[in-house]
């Protein structure tokens, strides 16, 4: 739980992700721990994470909920190295049949980063939209375009 807000500092200064409550993620820290991963600079100061769940109605599923690198430490493979740990630690304790994640179209790091991750892995990479922009309340939304990975191979 301690995390909690240092990686709201993260996200915050990320300026690229939807930037959640201080409070959500310290519940995320605690109830989403198993299926989230943080990585730490030589002090122990939080400099990355990925958090993600297991979907209720499909436990077979890792849906990765947001990715961020603190600026200082982009550009070093850090987010890809958390996600495959993440999908590797997940994979260890449970079937893992696919990894979902939702991206904006401008957001070309969070492209590159899962389809790289589709790439090494050797699976297949599905996009299509899940949610339209319209259908968020504040109108300035863009499309969020579900991004499905797998099957693993097993």
């Amino acid at each position: 739980m301690e995390d909690g807000a240092a990686i709201w500092r993260i996200a915050r200064d990320s300026e690229v992700l939807d930037l959640n409550s201080s409070y959500s993620y310290l519940l995320w820290c605690r109830d989403f721990a198993a299926t989230s991963v943080v990585a730490r600079d030589q002090t122990g100061e939080p400099v990355a994470f990925v958090t993600g769940y297991l979907r209720p109605d499909r436990p077979g599923i890792l849906v990765v909920w947001q990715v961020a690198v603190d600026h200082d430490h982009r550009g070093t493979g850090l987010a890809g190295e958390l996600l495959d740990a993440l999908t590797s630690r997940v994979a260890a304790g449970q079937p893992l049949a696919s990894v979902e994640t939702t991206i904006t179209p401008d957001n070309t790091a969070s492209d590159r980063l899962f389809t790289s991750y589709a790439r090494r892995h050797d699976v297949a990479l599905e996009r299509e939209v899940l949610f339209d922009g319209e259908l968020f309340p504040e109108g300035t939304h863009l499309p969020e375009v579900l991004y499905r990975i797998g099957p693993f191979h097993t």
